[in-house]
């Protein structure tokens, strides 16, 4: 039913790194989620997220990866990727198309500066280069809110400026309800990884990605932006192809059509 979905986990010295593999292709699809990582595991997730990417699977064996389970303080997104690329090379994953979301793109970006030959081609979601005033507000707010432990009003904040105003009206009534579910496993995981967002700044060595890359944004992003964020990426990045979707913001990836757009460009690249 679920398309062979399974579950595995990945030592690493300290600590290890939870992912789901699901699909029956003959080319892998590693898949970078963003900061909501940070409250729960992909293992917490899998049947939300084989839901969520289930049309990659007949072309690819989808993985999917959480960040390990214990960061070190003061991580970057630089050196999660470096980890990234350990994991890749315990599963034998010497090549794959790379697709990063939010937090995730930020990995991808250093993933295929540091390590080009483990990414064949990239898609970049919702994601920047470099710092601005709009992620510092959005991220430094959440990080005090999980400092103070208020998880309702994070979450909330998180749904407010996650979704566009076309799609946050669904959302509203169910309020009350992920105020008492959300929680995240690790305070202390979460803070980690937001702060990592804010130090993140790949955007002089771009021109090193020599992939394919697709970039793809919403019009009306309220966590990183406007179009001008992807504007910048794409022309940094010589091979690459923009889409923006202009009535969206975070939650682009809910366009219908995404993951054919998706599909269209890992095809004919």
């Amino acid at each position: 039913m679920f398309g062979n979905i399974k579950s595995g986990i990945i030592p690493f010295d300290e600590s290890e790194m939870q992912y789901v593999v699901f699909g029956k292709g003959t080319s892998s699809l590693v898949i970078l989620p963003g900061l909501s990582d940070g409250l729960r595991t992909v293992e917490g997730t899998k049947l939300i997220l084989w839901y969520l990417y289930r049309k990659f699977a007949r072309k690819f064996q989808v993985w999917i990866f959480s960040r390990k389970n214990t960061l070190k303080s003061q991580i970057t997104t630089r050196e999660m990727a470096e980890e990234q690329a350990i994991a890749m090379d315990k599963l034998g994953l010497d090549k794959a198309c790379v697709m990063g979301i939010s937090q995730g793109g930020m990995i991808a970006q250093w993933l295929a500066i540091e390590h080009p030959k483990k990414v064949n081609q990239m898609v970049l979601v919702v994601t920047l280069s470099r710092q601005n005033k709009t992620i510092q507000k959005v991220i430094g707010h959440w990080i005090d809110l999980a400092e103070q432990e208020h998880y309702g009003k994070l979450a909330i904040d998180n749904m407010e400026k996650y979704y566009s105003d076309q799609n946050i009206k669904k959302i509203r009534p169910f309020y009350w309800l992920i105020k008492k579910l959300i929680k995240p496993v690790s305070r202390e995981r979460f803070i980690i990884q937001a702060i990592s967002c804010l130090t993140h700044d790949a955007y002089q060595e771009l021109n090193k990605i020599k992939c394919p890359t697709l970039i793809i944004g919403g019009g009306a992003d309220k966590i990183i932006g406007k179009i001008e964020v992807q504007q910048e990426m794409a022309k940094a990045i010589s091979k690459s192809k923009i889409i923006i979707y202009p009535e969206l913001g975070h939650d682009a990836d809910t366009k219908k059509g995404f993951h054919q757009d998706v599909l269209d460009f890992l095809k004919k690249n």
